[in-house]
């Protein structure tokens, strides 16, 4: 009886192996024996599909498994192989999946299971039994492993070498990732910049820097960021969309007046919605960074914003710092002209510290490895949400390692180059953990909870709604097709598991977070697991490709301060401003990390041609493909809308969910 054997390799840099492959085949009534897949060709290339026949004596029957193993050929040197998938056609006809998607590097036996997607409970063969779930989750706990220091916890391991390659980028990708190197610096233009001087005397030192590299997004940035209208609309569609909120009740360490904002009466606006608040408390009594030897300055802003009869947003009073105090005044837009933009870019410069370290690496990057990393431990590759979750944290845990090291290390680039750099991070990690609750993370609610439904010109909502509605109709549609009732979510221990281990090691089991514990209905899963897919990718591309756009004109997003703020009116001028600026080496190196934080990975765009397809059955591949028709329509109309506006705009990429490849 033969069986037509089809094995895909993976299209990575360097999947690639010459050693023999050998494939048995494990069946309901018995199995082939073990076959070296040789042929006079080399097979196993980037990107093949080779066909091989393996003849056994007797039917086997329904195929459970495959296994496979790799030995090493003389002459040739010694690779490891990305195995994506093997299909195997049976004489009867029918044909098995087998997704592999992982990297084989050394000659153990690797044994894969058929590809039907299954919850513990639906698995009753004994064959089945004797390559158990349950070992195969102690061998991914024995990998993946808590390292229970830190804010949250993330993964344990001693170096880059020792991740498990299934988690590693290809060694393009980490080249990319060697941040302040002179490739990087090079590629900016900018290495001879450092030579030049140390503090700019003049906005034209400034605007050299960022002709190096600029595009439409910088130089309108460039051009309008001065403008109370710009710096309102990037609190909606700037980098960090997540702080504005519409506000009701003036704070009381914040006391403006009627007067100072006259003609409007604050209490009439704040009744028709017109008043909304900004405000950096998680940056109080934060300890400011010292660079290059010289102390630097953080504030913790408090900002008051009114919509205009034009629908736009405008600043009508900043406080720098929380405590009001008689060397704390209240900036208006009616100070001259240097006090009022020396106010706004210490917001900016707070905003760019908490941003990255709260929106950015927080809700986004160390949330996605919290989920990657229980999804390793606790949820087998056959169960259904390991198929649907998996191709969204890829590269989560390399990416996150990589992060620890090169940028909030105490070598690293962020803890060199920014206000918040070293001690003031941890500290500012820990308050927004804190702080951190359920609804924050899902964007329906979250929009609702700021107040934020019916604001104009809030491209971020309007997008973000639209996209979490269209993974959300997918969640569910996939999660309600292997979970027809409640009782069948609380029996599943493994997915029980997955959701606690995530909730004690993500939210350090916090209960005011509201992060759920346990999940007792079906819903509840299918809103946690949008939300975990909404994290991992869109709100990831929103927060964090623009870096460069909004922040390469460095007096939009200075990284630190080297003066504190005037503590009286009417002493500022363009001097004191430029006084206050980075240096230009903090500036320089801060456009560097920004730049290539923004790239997009060549990995990625790869693995876009390449989708990995852990679902088999007719169902969810169906739905996937009307999953990636939605996403693209969506994609089209964002394109569409954006080419309309003359602002920037939110870059929430629905390509980036289409892709499955995050973070």
């Amino acid at each position: 009886m033969d069986y037509e054997v089809i094995v895909f390799t993976g299209r990575l840099g360097f999947a690639t192996t010459f050693d023999n492959v050998y494939i048995k085949l494990v069946g309901i009534n018995g199995s082939s024996k073990r076959k070296c897949l040789w042929s006079c060709m080399p097979s196993f290339y980037s990107g093949a599909v080779s066909r091989f026949t393996v003849s056994c004596p007797v039917p086997l029957g329904e195929l459970l498994l495959i296994e496979i193993d790799k030995e090493h050929r003389l002459l040739f040197p010694d690779k490891s192989w990305y195995a994506a998938k093997v299909e195997v056609n049976s004489p009867e006809g029918d044909t098995y999946h087998f997704p592999i998607y992982q990297w084989i590097t050394d000659s153990d036996v690797h044994r894969f299971k058929e590809g039907t997607a299954l919850r513990a409970s639906q698995e009753k063969n004994s064959l089945l039994a004797k390559y158990s779930r349950q070992e195969e989750l102690e061998k991914q706990q024995q990998v993946y492993c808590w390292e229970k220091e830190g804010i949250s916890h993330c993964l344990k391991a001693d170096s880059i070498q020792s991740l498990p390659y299934d988690i590693r980028f290809s060694l393009t990708k980490t080249a990319e990732m060697t941040y302040i190197s002179a490739q990087v610096l090079g590629q900016l233009g900018l290495m001879q910049i450092l030579e030049w001087k140390k503090e700019f005397t003049c906005m034209a030192d400034i605007s050299l820097l960022l002709g190096l590299r600029k595009n439409k997004t910088s130089e309108y940035v460039h051009k309008h960021w001065k403008e109370n209208a710009f710096f309102g609309y990037q609190f909606l569609n700037g980098v960090n969309p997540i702080l504005i909120r519409r506000c009701t009740e003036l704070p009381k360490n914040f006391p403006v007046t009627d007067a100072m904002v006259q003609p409007f009466c604050l209490a009439d606006e704040m009744r028709k919605g017109n008043i909304f608040l900004c405000d950096y408390k998680l940056l109080d009594g934060v300890q400011a960074n010292t660079i290059n030897g010289k102390k630097q300055f953080l504030m913790a802003p408090l900002v008051l914003l009114r919509k205009t009869e034009e629908n736009d947003l405008v600043p009508i009073a900043i406080q720098l710092k929380q405590k009001p105090t008689k060397d704390n005044p209240i900036f208006l837009p009616t100070d001259s002209e240097y006090d009022w933009l020396l106010a706004k870019i210490f917001v900016r410069s707070a905003d760019f510290n908490l941003y990255e370290l709260n929106a950015h690496l927080l809700c986004t990057h160390l949330l996605a490895e919290v989920f990657a990393v229980s999804l390793l431990r606790n949820l087998p590759m056959v169960h259904p949400l390991y198929k649907l979750l998996r191709p969204h944290t890829r590269y989560t845990l390399q990416i996150n390692y990589l992060a620890r090291d090169l940028l909030i290390s105490e070598s690293g680039s962020f803890a060199k180059f920014t206000a918040s750099g070293g001690k003031g991070a941890a500290e500012i990690l820990k308050k927004s953990l804190a702080s951190l609750t359920y609804s924050s993370l899902c964007i329906p609610d979250d929009i609702r909870e700021r107040g934020l439904t019916d604001v104009p010109k809030f491209y971020y909502r309007d997008d973000g709604l639209k996209l979490w509605e269209i993974i959300h109709s997918f969640v569910d549609s996939i999660l309600k097709h292997y979970y027809k009732t409640d009782a069948e979510v609380q029996e599943d221990t493994e997915v029980q598991n997955w959701i606690k281990e995530i909730f004690e090691h993500g939210f350090l089991s916090q209960e005011k977070s509201g992060i759920p514990q346990e999940f007792c209905t079906v819903g509840e899963m299918v809103k946690f697991v949008t939300m975990m897919i909404f994290t991992c990718s869109a709100q990831h591309s929103a927060v964090n490709s623009g870096q460069y756009d909004f922040g390469g004109w460095m007096p939009n997003c200075p990284t630190s301060l080297q003066l504190p703020p005037p503590t009286q009116k009417g002493t500022t001028s363009e001097k004191t401003m430029l006084s206050t600026f980075p240096s230009v080496n903090t500036t320089v190196h801060a456009m560097a990390t920004l730049w290539l934080l923004s790239k997009q990975s060549s990995d990625r765009v790869l693995l876009g041609h390449y989708p990995e397809e852990h679902f088999t059955e007719k169902f969810p591949r169906l739905r996937i493909i009307d999953f990636q028709e939605e996403l693209k329509k969506l994609s089209a109309d964002i394109k569409t809308r954006n080419k309309s506006l003359e602002l920037p705009y939110s870059y929430l990429d629905p390509k980036v969910v289409e892709n499955s490849v995050s973070i």
